[in-house]
């Protein structure tokens, strides 16, 4: 048995899916199902007894308690997290609250259960914390890549929120001993990802005949990961990866917005023509977000070399799936695009 937080959310759904899909071994999913918190995402587990669903919040520690006590996980996986940074900058506490409390409730939970246990099932126990390529900060054009001993440097509350989270986990294992792997990954996509980042929200607005809002110039670069390549990551650190470790993870996809903006119309006007013409007509640049840095890039070497993992999506076999899975499940983004995301989207983008 292990036990997920945030397993409603679009990293931690498809990893539960993915988990399930590939072993026999039971999950407990702990999410408080927020905003971007869906159970619609796990219709296919309904009636599966290997997934156990529980509606609460990480914040709860008699809730934690009661979790460990009661299904014994060998593991815990954290992706629960609030993650967009747009949300951040304009309500930051949020973040302190999930992002840096909840993770110290659930450390302090795992600590103590930790600590009561004996023997291999004390031996073998993880606690892997899912983050960001956010915590390393801004790159020039021309900078190496993220390594996981590269400076922290966070520009946004959400990033900063994380990077606080990351020496929680550090400390905790330095301090107490407690057996942590930390992953720091780039930016994810594929299915079940809420509408408001940057490749769902294009074809929503592409479909719908809506502009497409690009940031600024367009030229700031990320690097690309299919999301089930960062589950089959994730599995390969429970499974191999050494305590008090971090292992970075990305796509070795670095590209510009602008250029997903573009690579997302023509794949549209190839699998879903509008008569009116190009999805391109739509483009609209907006005023930059405050502080938006420029450029991340993973080295994702290490895990490569130590765990033998490397992403089995290019960014073009990655991005077409996506694109055929939102064409596929218009319906499941008309559920999640409620009133409330609808004005969220007018306050951060149309009043830009």
């Amino acid at each position: 048995m292990i036990l997920v937080t945030g397993g409603a959310g679009f990293i931690g759904a498809n990893f539960v899916l993915d988990w399930l899909a590939t072993r026999d071994e039971p999950v407990v999913n702990l999410d408080a199902l927020t905003y971007a918190g869906n159970r619609e995402n796990l219709a296919s587990l309904e009636g599966d007894a290997r997934h156990v669903f529980v509606h609460g919040d990480i914040c709860d520690r008699a809730l934690i308690d009661r979790l460990l006590a009661e299904h014994q996980p060998r593991a815990i996986v954290h992706f629960a997290a609030e993650s967009h940074v747009d949300r951040s900058i304009h309500g930051p506490g949020e973040f302190m609250r999930t992002n840096v409390e909840g993770t110290f409730t659930l450390l302090e939970a795992a600590r103590a259960h930790w600590q009561g246990l004996e023997g291999e099932a004390k031996a073998t126990f993880r606690f892997h914390h899912v983050s960001t390529d956010e915590v390393y900060g801004s790159l020039g054009p021309l900078d190496p890549a993220f390594t996981e001993t590269k400076t922290y440097e966070p520009n946004s509350p959400y990033s900063a929120s994380k990077a606080a989270s990351d020496h929680l986990v550090r400390a905790w294992h330095h301090t107490y001993g407690l057996p942590v792997t930390t992953s720091n990954c780039s930016n994810n996509y594929g299915p079940y990802h809420f509408p408001e980042k940057l490749i769902p929200l294009i074809i929503a607005n592409a479909l719908a005949g809506k502009p497409l809002p690009v940031y600024g110039d367009g030229q700031q670069i990320r690097d690309w990961l299919y999301v089930t390549d960062h589950c089959s990551a994730i599995r390969a650190i429970l499974d191999a990866g050494t305590p008090g470790e971090v292992y970075n993870v990305g796509g070795w996809n670095e590209k510009p917005n602008i250029d997903i903006v573009k690579t997302l119309c023509a794949l549209l006007d190839e699998l879903k023509p509008d008569p009116a013409g190009s999805y391109s007509r739509l483009i609209t640049y907006v005023a930059d977000r405050p502080g938006h840095d420029r450029r991340y890039a993973i080295d994702a070497r290490k895990i490569e070399r130590e765990l033998g993992w490397r992403p089995a999506e290019t960014f073009d076999t990655g991005i077409r799936k996506t694109v055929a899975w939102y064409l596929a499940h218009q319906d499941w983004v008309a559920h999640v695009q409620s009133g409330a995301y609808r004005e969220w989207v007018e306050k951060n983008y149309t009043a830009r």
